[in-house]
């Protein structure tokens, strides 16, 4: 009866040891597969609309609106004008043209009505003033009505031969200061 014990618990251990350098000795790995056999595949447009507005808004240079208006020169010191502007009261008496924004560098200043807030930034066609054909102004002054536009520059003579008065259109790359939804 002792050998039978010795040999069952010998049987055992062996059993037990052989399981266990099994599994040391194997890899265990899955793999997990995923497929979408939907043939419909919505999307949820909300959520993409979000992400295309964040495109938008993330792009300095994308077009917010479209306005048509006219376009004249204006000096400083013409006969209706106190040579200050009217968003910030900075004195331009001093030939004063550009303003130094902080998004978009250097760029022209224009006055605009109260249609568009101060600090717009504004893209227009003019090669006549622009040797690169095309200016990119803030809305620092006011005096002009509707959608129209009066760019401020250094002299009676370039507002007269160089800007005259003629239709424009205009794009508004920001509304007010701070490039935000509107």
């Amino acid at each position: 009866m002792k050998n039978i014990r010795t040999l069952y618990k010998i049987g055992c251990t062996c059993i037990l040891v052989g399981t266990i350098l099994c599994f040391q000795n194997s890899s265990i790995t899955s793999v997990a597969t995923t497929s979408n056999i939907n043939l419909n595949k919505n999307l949820n447009l909300n959520a993409m609309a979000k992400v295309i507005d964040n495109f938008k808004y993330e792009d300095l240079n994308q077009v917010l609106d479209s306005y048509t208006g006219t376009l004249t020169g204006y000096v400083a010191n013409c006969p209706l004008c106190s040579g200050r502007l009217g968003c910030t009261g900075q004195n331009v008496l001093d030939g004063t043209t550009e303003y130094s924004d902080s998004q978009y560098g250097t760029v022209r200043i224009v006055a605009s009505s109260s249609s568009l807030p101060c600090g717009s930034i504004v893209r227009f066609k003019n090669d006549t003033v622009s040797n690169t054909g095309e200016i990119t102004a803030i809305v620092l002054d006011r005096g002009v009505t509707g959608t129209s536009l009066d760019l401020l520059v250094d002299s009676n003579a370039t507002a007269l031969t160089k800007v005259g008065r003629r239709k424009i259109n205009y794009d508004v790359l920001r509304f007010g200061w701070k490039r935000e939804r509107t």
